[in-house]
């Protein structure tokens, strides 16, 4: 795929002075949904090309870190450039605090030590958090992002700027298609049915990003509204919740590999539930997210046992 750092249209333009590491990568890296992500690009110089949905409609940023990253330059396309430019210090975790964590485990203090750059950022997007995460839900990681690719690809529509990206679909679009719509992508009825339920609800979705985000932010109401749908549990809630809301403490309760990567990281046991996966990181109550995303970007996994779990092809069903 091309390069596209050197852009040929006239955007809006933003610079803002660090106080401390940012690593583009491992920030932004949570917002990405697979290798082909239409919608997000890492570009081998390191900056990061993103499209999303503003109130003032749709926008491309493309951020990168000058001044051998003492600052960050931020472009951005479309009628809402501005809204997106405004929210970049929210988006990059720039009033985050990494030194919330204190370090109770070796493998949590090398992390700290070597993923300085590695922030808690917050979209305050929550639809753009919770389409995805609904994909997810139990499947593999292939199927889910097989499956958002082909949401956007269908029902998304051309990102602004020059960057060759797509945004996600607006929540009314998705509210409309019947759930047969969503099989061709791979969604059986369930998940279908429960994204056009909660597109129907985006606007009051939305609004929960509001009290929610942010330090000195509420989310325990946000989680509430979330998991008043069928379907929606805390695995799905927190997924939301890290992404959108920006919360360090969200962990993701049902994960299918999560609890044996904690319990191997903080406790040398290779195979783990979510009970003892909470009872390890209750320590870091508060910064329990902080502590699930210091470990996966390390890369560390629990050793692997039996055949893993096949990815199905629905639309062939």
């Amino acid at each position: 795929m091309p390069q596209h750092d050197v852009p040929s249209a006239d955007p809006l333009e933003r610079w803002i002075d660090l106080t401390g590491p940012l690593n583009l990568r491992l920030t932004l890296g949570l917002h990405a949904r697979g290798r082909f992500d239409l919608a997000l690009r890492f570009e081998a110089s390191g900056s990061v090309w993103r499209a999303t949905r503003t109130p003032d409609g749709t926008a491309t940023v493309l951020v990168e870190l000058e001044g051998g990253g003492a600052r960050v330059r931020a472009r951005a396309w479309g009628p809402g450039a501005a809204r997106a430019l405004e929210g970049l210090d929210a988006l990059l975790g720039l009033d985050d605090d990494p030194s919330a964590l204190v370090p109770r485990h070796p493998v949590v203090a090398d992390a700290v030590r070597s993923l300085r750059g590695l922030r808690i950022g917050r979209t305050g997007n929550v639809m753009e958090a919770l389409v995805p995460a609904i994909l997810e839900q139990k499947v593999t990681g292939s199927e889910a992002s097989r499956a958002y690719r082909g949401i956007i690809a269908s029902w998304g529509e051309d990102a602004p700027g020059p960057a060759g990206l797509r945004v996600p679909p607006a929540a009314a679009t998705l509210a409309s298609l019947p759930y047969h719509a969503f099989h061709p992508v791979g969604l059986e009825r369930r998940r279908a049915e429960l994204i056009r339920a909660v597109a129907r609800e985006a606007p009051r979705l939305e609004r929960l990003a509001e009290t929610a985000a942010g330090p000195g932010g509420d989310p325990e109401p946000a989680y509430r509204a979330l998991r008043s749908f069928p379907g929606i549990g805390p695995w799905t809630a927190a997924e939301v919740g890290i992404r959108a809301f920006g919360d360090p403490d969200a962990v993701s309760v049902g994960d299918a590999h999560l609890p044996s990567m904690v319990t191997w990281a903080l406790a040398g046991e290779p195979r783990g539930a979510n009970e003892r996966m909470l009872e390890l990181l209750e320590p870091y109550r508060g910064q329990r997210g902080r502590v699930v995303r210091l470990l996966e970007a390390t890369g560390l996994s629990a050793p692997r046992y039996g055949p893993r779990m096949a990815p199905r092809r629905i639309e062939r069903l």
